[in-house]
């Protein structure tokens, strides 16, 4: 990932209840989405989402909850603001997940989501996923979900 997308991925800006991800142009928040496990979707040459995997996609209040176990690959993704809420959410996940099972066949994916972020989660229980854990940060409470392969 660029500096430029990265700069361009932090400036998005989610309505309420979302603005929950919304991100700040740090220093660190740039050199964590250009460490290489971050990966864009591109729509017509337009920047659509991303998504990454491994440490990245966990939410650091998790371990104290031993929320993260070896074994499954964790995931995280995004879509840019102006392309949520249109009903693209199924087909922007399921080309997430081929392309990760593509890196990772035959392992277990896990995910973190904000509780509050209904629609995500239904989503991810259409297919497949199913919580296994809950945590809570300052912010906000999180489950894990968890897709076997």
């Amino acid at each position: 990932m660029t500096e430029e997308s990265a700069r361009d991925i932090l400036s998005w800006r989610y309505p309420y209840p979302y603005d929950f991800y919304n991100g700040e142009a740090s220093d660190e928040s740039l050199q964590e989405l250009m460490n290489g496990s971050y990966r864009l979707v591109w729509e017509q040459g337009e920047l659509f989402g991303f998504y990454c995997t491994g440490k990245g996609a966990q939410v650091p209040a998790g371990h104290a909850s031993n929320a993260y176990p070896e074994g499954p690959v964790d995931i995280g993704l995004g879509m840019k603001p102006e392309k949520t809420g249109a009903g693209r959410g199924a087909a922007f996940l399921d080309f997430l997940l081929r392309e990760i099972n593509k890196r990772h066949p035959e392992q277990a994916l896990r995910l973190t989501v904000a509780q509050f972020n209904a629609r995500a989660v239904r989503l991810y229980e259409r297919v497949g996923f199913v919580k296994t854990v809950e945590f809570k940060n300052d912010y906000a409470m999180f489950q894990v979900m968890l897709k076997d392969e």
